[in-house]
């Protein structure tokens, strides 16, 4: 086990999974390299180590180095890019989710505004009405 391995081992990275339970082992091959990582799902961590290699090879097949620290690094920038552009989309549309809200809590304050209005005025209306008796 090489250090970075030890590492992420011991600090339990990739332990961060979405679901509680009981930590697994579980083996990873990413740019060539086996890993072996703990977490509570092994699915999840597999789905990670292949999004990570699919992004080395890109890197490296777009490039010029065989040094695999520098693709791992160019490629943790485009991950992170992709990161930054999720979180600002994520925030304009809770702002647009927000700003709907708002809206329609306002267009319900004026629909019981318009309804109350509507109630005072027929029952005004009733009041100024005549009963007339058949007889």
């Amino acid at each position: 086990m090489n250090q970075t391995e030890e590492w992420i081992e011991r600090e339990g990275y990739v332990d961060a999974a979405p679901e509680q339970g009981r930590s697994e082992a579980v083996s990873v091959e990413i740019y060539d390299q086996v890993y072996h990582l703990r977490g509570t799902d092994p699915q999840y961590i597999q789905q990670l180590a292949t999004l990570v290699d699919q992004k080395m090879r890109a890197v490296a097949a777009q490039g010029s180095t065989v040094d695999s620290l520098r693709v791992a690094v160019l490629a943790c920038l485009n991950i992170t890019d992709e990161l930054m552009l999720l979180r600002e989309r994520n925030e304009e549309l809770a702002g647009v989710a927000s700003e709907t809200q708002t809206t329609q809590e306002s267009s319900q304050q004026t629909m019981r505004t318009l309804a109350g209005m509507l109630d005072e005025l027929l029952d005004a209306e009733l009041d100024s009405v005549p009963i007339r008796r058949a007889g």
